[in-house]
């Protein structure tokens, strides 16, 4: 399925709709000052299990990179702007993780991470309904967040077995064909 196509799924699955997006475009400058803490936090959390710290770590300035992304990432969130481009660039992640050797069981606790720090950051420093709004947007954007990545490791995973019985190694292999596909 298309990242388009798959979008929009995920939006109606949601129901993030445009009083959603326009909340979390209004939160845009409250919550992206706070892009490179919850990066810290985030990769601090992934560097606790051995794997990932190899991963993230055994590549000279590869950490020092992924901070960036995040931070670019984290603050696109709160673009309000949920697209093809937005869809593809979200699904383009997912691909660039399984090429690396990042799982979903790497990726979806460590959002949690995000989740929490977000969460909080929204309960201090918001008041009345516009905490409840600003919740309920985030859940619904982090929910399509997550399965754009998770549906983009599952086609790298499905190609990459074409290539390898190895399961550990196929999504590796598939997100590579796939990364060189879309060029």
């Amino acid at each position: 399925m298309d990242a388009q196509t798959l979008l929009q799924k995920l939006l109606s699955r949601t129901g993030l709709q445009q009083h959603h997006a326009e909340a979390l475009r209004s939160l845009e400058p409250l919550m992206a000052p706070l892009a490179p803490e919850i990066a810290l936090a985030f990769y601090d959390y992934l560097g606790r299990d051995p794997e990932m710290h190899e991963i993230l770590w055994g590549t000279p300035g590869r950490v020092e990179r992924l901070y960036r992304s995040f931070a670019a990432w984290y603050r696109e969130i709160f673009s309000g702007v949920y697209d093809a481009g937005y869809a593809a660039r979200r699904m383009r992640i997912g691909l660039v993780h399984a090429r690396v050797g990042v799982r979903p069981e790497h990726v979806l606790p460590a959002a949690g991470i995000v989740q929490e720090l977000t969460l909080e950051h929204f309960r201090q420093a918001l008041r009345g309904s516009e905490v409840f709004l600003a919740i309920e947007s985030f859940e619904k954007i982090m929910a399509v967040e997550m399965a754009l990545m998770e549906e983009s490791y599952l086609q790298a995973l499905a190609e990459g077995l074409k290539l390898t019985q190895e399961v550990r190694e196929a999504a590796m292999v598939g997100a590579r064909v796939l990364l060189e596909a879309k060029g």
